[in-house]
């Protein structure tokens, strides 16, 4: 390295600890790491101004009050966006998850963990051969380029033949990848149904499909399932499964409308595409909450860690290579981002797909051309207000009348609204209604739960209280980079501190 860039770097890393030192000398940094503390480490809170108060009801006297500022969580579930708010995220989804596993908690019965129960691993399709590293047995062969790939190899999930590789295929999978679990499940209770030897429309008198389901993003930007799936009765976790309702059965009923479901795509320059689960499929029994491990050495899933190995998928962020965090409003935005030119070509293609099309009013041929065009001849559009381009969707209508209360196929994918996410529309953590609680319940609890804890120190109770918010939006996100690596190193504290605590509270 050479003097100069030394210097710089001295430079730079002094003028790093001068901001921290001139933070931490601020008249009001004791307060704001209190603050900072309180949101567990936020790296973007939401700063609040108001008051607060705890009246009480009769006399109207206030027992308790404050009034300024605060700072609250921002709750991103992204841990690239924001790790402390993720960590809270996948605590509450662990919790989430495990009710619905071995009950005795959260208002879930712990005959639950008697259940048929499955862990289910549903993949995408192949779209074209690309980089991978394969260890079957432990040990490594090549890839089909020849090589043998380092886990962190940046061509793992990337094309062999970019020019060859589906990415409409790609793109089109991924947008329908929720409403393809959706007819899965849809299935699933058919054959289940038939497995039983009742009619269809008898099934939820007898039985109900009860699961939690989380998105992964793979290396190669598609998206696996990855689902709990239990089998209880007509009224939920509560009600006894029926004698018929086996893991066998509910196994076997699981590879057939596996095998069954798919979904045509819309057409895009006159060819659709028909969309399915990939045919690699993982179905795995969970035998009751007794065990340690995530698998034993049959292969059998134990839930004593399966929820915590499901949830981090729920916080799993895509990654730089992968996605983004934010979404994309422009051209230039694709533009400018720092991801690999295979997911740079899957989010252009999402972008391109829904780009918009030629007016057919004043643009019947096409877009504008200085020979022959519409648009010379009327003076001013009123479809597109002489832009000369219109949505798939207003293009739509006008050819097509009679279709007016419909939107174009592609446009209702919204394919440019989650570009940002391959084209990936689901949300990341879904069950279904009975599964166990909904994380409404668990964030109540929690909030209950320092609101009795207010109470209690007042020495009062609800029924004599009345609490009055006034609070209004002030500003997102720390001031400074200084305060968003400090926030950071409060939430690693706090982290590192919880970790320590419950490795002591499990060897006592």
């Amino acid at each position: 390295m050479s003097p100069t860039a030394l210097m710089t770097a001295q430079d730079y890393r002094a003028r790093v600890a001068d901001g921290f030192q001139h933070r931490a000398r601020s008249t009001d940094f004791q307060q704001w790491r209190a603050q900072t503390a309180s949101t567990g480490g936020c790296t973007h809170p939401i700063r609040l101004s108001g008051s607060w108060a705890i009246q009480d009801t009769a006399t109207g006297s206030a027992l308790a009050s404050r009034t300024g500022h605060v700072t609250v969580p921002c709750g991103n579930r992204r841990e690239s966006v924001c790790p402390s708010c993720s960590d809270r995220y996948a605590a509450d989804a662990f919790h989430l998850l495990r009710a619905g596993l071995s009950g005795e908690t959260k208002g879930v019965p712990a005959s639950v963990a008697d259940k048929p129960r499955l862990f289910l691993t549903l993949t995408a399709p192949s779209f074209g051969p690309v980089h991978n590293r394969r260890a079957p047995g432990g040990k490594a062969i090549p890839c089909r380029c020849g090589d043998y790939h380092h886990p962190d190899d940046p061509r793992i999930g990337q094309p062999l033949e970019p020019g060859s590789y589906d990415y409409t295929g790609h793109v089109l999978w991924q947008a329908h990848a929720g409403q393809l679990w959706h007819r899965f499940t849809t299935n699933l209770k058919r054959h289940l149904a038939t497995a039983a030897g009742l009619p269809q429309r008898q099934f939820a008198d007898h039985a109900r499909l009860s699961f939690a389901k989380v998105a992964e993003f793979q290396r190669r930007g598609v998206i696996h399932f990855h689902a709990v799936i239990r089998l209880d009765g007509p009224d939920g976790a509560s009600d006894p499964t029926p004698r018929w309702a086996t893991p066998e059965v509910l196994t076997e009923a699981i590879r057939i409308a596996h095998a069954n479901t798919a979904i045509t795509s819309p057409e895009v320059n006159g060819r659709s595409w028909e969309l399915a689960f990939g045919e690699q499929i993982d179905i795995r029994p969970i035998r009751p909450a007794n065990a340690n491990q995530v698998e034993d050495e049959h292969g059998v899933i134990t839930d004593d860690r399966l929820a915590s190995y499901v949830a981090k998928y729920a916080t799993k962020g895509t990654g730089k290579s992968e996605a983004v965090d934010r979404r994309i409003r422009t051209q230039a935005d694709i533009d400018r981002l720092t991801v690999t030119d295979h997911h740079r070509r899957i989010i252009q293609t999402a972008w391109d797909l829904v780009a918009p099309v030629p007016c057919p009013d004043c643009h019947p041929e096409g877009f504008h051309t200085t020979d022959g065009c519409g648009c010379q001849h009327a003076q001013y559009c009123h479809t597109c207000g002489n832009g000369g381009e219109v949505t798939r969707t207003t293009r739509l209508h006008r050819l097509h009348p009679d279709q007016a209360d419909k939107p174009d196929p592609l446009d209702a994918l919204k394919l440019r609204h989650w570009a940002h996410m391959l084209a990936f529309r689901g949300h990341f953590l879904t069950k279904s209604q009975h599964y166990s609680v909904p994380f409404r319940h668990i964030r109540d609890d929690r909030r209950r739960y320092r609101h009795e804890e207010t109470l209690t120190e007042l020495g009062v109770t609800d029924d004599t209280i009345t609490v009055i918010n006034d609070w209004s939006l002030v500003s997102v996100g720390h001031r400074t980079q200084e305060e968003r690596e400090l926030a950071a190193a409060i939430a690693q504290r706090q982290r590192d501190a919880r970790k320590h605590r419950l490795a002591n509270e499990r060897k006592d």
